[in-house]
């Protein structure tokens, strides 16, 4: 478990408000995906790419992460609030931990939300797969600890809540895993224009 570190952790504020911990996963991760993908070229490329089976179409990401956002950011404010309130006996007597518990995953919960920040960057922007890959399978890992630590120790609303991001995750990964290794982990422009050109040979639609 990670300790607590202030410094890589949001204000106390922020979890205690439950729409702020709402929305602000959702506009840091609209405001990533805007400047990301604000090229409609950019998309045009990556579509060229050879993709994974049961690879979903373009629409249908932006509202499933919206949503997820929403319910990890609820999550965060739940075991937050519950964890760290002294007005819980029950919950301080049958875990006598759990305020430092909470105070740790708090930490968790914010370095998962940077690396979670990075991962478009990162695929689209620089074309890294590799480190995409890493960095969306870290995000199954600490997501999965984090769901069964609320759920286990502090709130088991929080955990549940929690659970339908660590699936999407651990879909994302495979289509991460699976676009990179079905074009040779190489997302250059020249695999992409060689990509272009064997798909028009063969007829088929850009």
């Amino acid at each position: 478990m990670t300790s607590y570190i202030p410094q890589l952790t949001l204000p106390s504020a922020i979890f205690n408000s439950a729409p702020t911990s709402i929305l602000l996963p959702i506009a840091l991760g609209t405001a990533v995906g805007f400047g990301t993908n604000r090229s409609s070229d950019q998309k045009r490329k990556y579509q060229i790419l050879n993709q994974p089976p049961l690879h979903p179409p373009a629409s249908v990401f932006g509202p499933v992460w919206t949503l997820l956002y929403g319910m990890m950011g609820y999550a965060s404010y739940r075991a937050y609030r519950i964890g760290t309130s002294s007005s819980s006996p029950s919950l301080l007597l049958n875990n006598p931990s759990i305020v430092p518990t909470t105070y740790h995953t708090s930490t968790l919960y914010t370095i998962q939300l940077g690396l979670n920040l990075i991962w478009m960057p990162l695929f689209f922007g620089l074309r890294r797969p590799i480190e995409a890959t890493i960095d969306c399978a870290a995000l199954v890992g600490i997501n999965a600890y984090l769901a069964y630590t609320w759920g286990t120790q502090v709130d088991k609303v929080a955990g549940w809540l929690m659970v339908p991001y660590v699936a999407w995750l651990s879909f994302a990964t495979y289509l991460s895993a699976g676009s990179g290794y079905l074009n040779d982990w190489d997302f250059s422009e020249e695999r992409i224009r060689m990509e272009e050109r064997r798909k028009r040979a063969q007829g088929k639609d850009l």
